[in-house]
């Protein structure tokens, strides 16, 4: 767990290659950016630049499921969304980087 998030984030890449999950875990990323794209595309023009935070919460979700996968990068996101009313908070809140990973434990002998 990497302590934001409340996924584990495990190796996906192995010595032969993406593994199926890495695959899928891609394809899911690639589905949950379409509805913060198209927000950008379609929605904020509308709304316009009034974003409490640094970076906007859209380049913020992107970059947390680019980072952090779909699992992780989903909660990420919506913590964001729910820390932007009014009497929230603002400025600068980067998205977290991810867990260093974990090496495998000796047996003791």
């Amino acid at each position: 767990m990497c302590g934001s998030c409340p996924c584990q984030h495990a190796p996906s890449v192995t010595p032969d290659g993406p593994t199926r999950r890495c695959v899928l875990a891609t394809w899911a990323v690639r589905l949950l950016k379409l509805p913060v794209r198209a927000y950008r595309l379609l929605w904020s023009p509308w709304v316009g630049q009034a974003c409490r935070f640094q970076p906007t919460c859209s380049s913020y979700a992107i970059e947390a499921l680019e980072r952090h996968g779909p699992l992780c990068g989903t909660w990420l996101t919506l913590r964001r969304l729910m820390r932007c009313h009014p009497w929230g908070g603002a400025g600068y809140d980067p998205v977290p980087p991810p867990p260093a990973p974990r090496l495998p434990r000796k047996t003791p002998e």
